[in-house]
């Protein structure tokens, strides 16, 4: 009798969703593409960018990809009222978190259970709480908890799945063209990876024997409060093994005070990163992204240099992304002039943490070093704000996915554009009309021209014949025998 009941709550739950946040005019759509999905799927895409998904802590253990019920709640209440689901209504807080319960529902996340005095414990009901903890599942345990092929609201077909990951990077392409000046990007289009692939690396692996190493010399209040620590440990995450080894056999060689400690894992992150046959992790294939961004910042654009920055890490790759963001964290607090000396000969912690990580940020080998230094001291200083999704992006891929759910033609381009999109067939026809327009202009420039020689003329009408006789013919017709060529 269990499934049933799953069933039934779960249906229950989606029909409330779908009738509390419905927006304005899609009232009626029985029968439209995309009229459940929609709504479901862009509050769950929201929350994935929104909130932050890392290894976190609680009772002294720790609990790897997991996010806060408070910053879901946070996000999903955001977008109902940025997007207008409810029109100018106000949206409780209660309201947003009743939402959280229907995704919990549907398998969108699941409560991540917590050791209480040896037992694990899992909350059967969501909690808009700074202490309760929550991971994504994946599209297989999605699949896998709902035996009955119930819609479960994300994945309710591979097809409709495909078109809104497919909107999100049209998008994302046709916003970075407005800021910077691009060439075609089809390999962005078409998802194709970069010419020179990143090695194969870890997963996000918690380490806990690294941090009770860390606990046994340092009180855990003092240890949760020191960001650098924090920082750091999440960075080492992404290191092969041998190096957290060796992180782990010096610690015990270091005093009380911290500084020796971090010194040594600064070391152990630089000497990695440093390493020249690294893949920058701002790995997209298309230089004049990174090149477009370095001349807005040269030029003083800062807003516009953050907006494609946030595009194009977008682009990215999940994997690379978060290393790139924990990395970025790391330096960000590694530069801080009150911590810790990096280096004993480069005055300035900001320099040498630019110095000793960029080469692992961006390809430097077609970009100035000028621009290369620009680029990874803004990403530094803009570590919070990169990984954000711009709020014009937001409104481009609602006004896309509103479109599709009118029935429109899901290859019209919306929001704004600088050229009429015309078929293949359309472009080789106007080519070719063009064409003949200007070789018959051609032609008559030089029979009607006085100023040219007779002989200078015939040469040219001959020429002109060798090359397009059929143009030649028509442009004569019954003249042709009296032309000398």
């Amino acid at each position: 009798n269990r499934a049933p009941r799953f069933t039934s709550t779960t249906a229950r739950a989606r029909a409330r969703v779908d009738a509390m946040h419905r927006p304005p005019g899609t009232q009626g759509m029985a029968g439209k593409p995309f009229r459940a999905t929609y709504i479901w799927s862009s509050i769950i895409t929201n929350l994935h960018a929104r909130v932050e998904v890392k290894r976190r802590r609680h009772n002294l253990k720790s609990y790897h990809d997991c996010f806060l019920g408070s910053e879901a709640v946070d996000a999903v209440l955001a977008h109902i009222i940025q997007s207008k689901f409810c029109g100018d209504a106000e949206v409780p807080r209660a309201k947003a978190a009743r939402l959280c319960q229907a995704l919990m529902d549907s398998r969108v996340f699941e409560a991540v259970g917590t050791n209480v005095f040896g037992k694990e414990k899992k909350r059967a009901t969501f909690e808009d709480s700074s202490c309760s903890l929550y991971r994504f599942l994946d599209a297989q345990k999605r699949g896998t908890a709902n035996p009955d092929g119930l819609d479960n609201g994300y994945h309710t077909s591979t097809s409709e799945g495909n078109v809104v990951d497919e909107v999100w990077r049209q998008q994302t392409v046709l916003r970075l063209l407005q800021l910077i000046e691009l060439p075609l990007l089809e390999s962005l289009l078409d998802g194709k990876e970069s010419p020179r692939p990143p090695p194969a690396r870890h997963g996000q692996r918690p380490r806990p024997a690294l941090y009770q190493q860390l606990r046994g010399s340092r009180d855990p209040q003092s240890l949760r409060a020191d960001n650098w620590l924090s920082a750091a440990v999440d960075c080492l995450e992404f290191l092969p093994d041998q190096l957290v080894v060796d992180v782990s056999r010096g610690l015990p060689k270091c005093s009380d005070e911290s500084d020796q400690c971090k010194r040594l894992i600064y070391g152990v992150l630089a000497q990695h990163y440093g390493e020249p046959q690294h893949p920058p992790l701002l790995s997209n294939h298309v230089f004049d992204i990174h090149s477009g961004i370095s001349e807005l910042l040269v030029n003083g654009k800062r807003e516009q240099a953050l907006e494609a920055l946030q595009l194009c890490l977008k682009l990215q790759d999940s994997r690379s992304r978060e290393e790139l963001r924990r990395l970025l964290r790391f330096m960000a607090t590694a530069a801080d002039p009150q911590e810790v000396r990096v280096h004993k000969e480069v005055s300035g912690n900001r320099m040498a943490v630019k110095r000793a990580f960029s080469s692992a940020i961006v390809y430097s080998a077609r970009l100035a070093k000028g621009k290369v230094d620009l680029m990874v001291l803004f990403l530094m200083d803009n570590h919070s704000d990169a990984f954000k999704i711009p709020g014009s992006l937001h409104r481009l891929v609602s006004e896309k996915l509103a479109s599709i759910i009118k029935g429109k033609d899901p290859n019209s381009v919306t929001g704004t554009t600088f050229c009429q999109r015309i078929s293949g067939q359309a472009y080789t026809e106007t080519v070719q009309e063009t064409t003949k327009e200007e070789l018959w202009a051609l032609l008559k420039t030089i029979h009607e021209n006085a100023k040219l020689s007779v002989k200078e003329k015939k040469r040219l009408l001959g020429q002109f014949y060798k090359g397009h006789p059929e143009i030649f013919v028509q442009y004569f017709g019954t003249r042709i025998a009296s032309v000398d060529v």
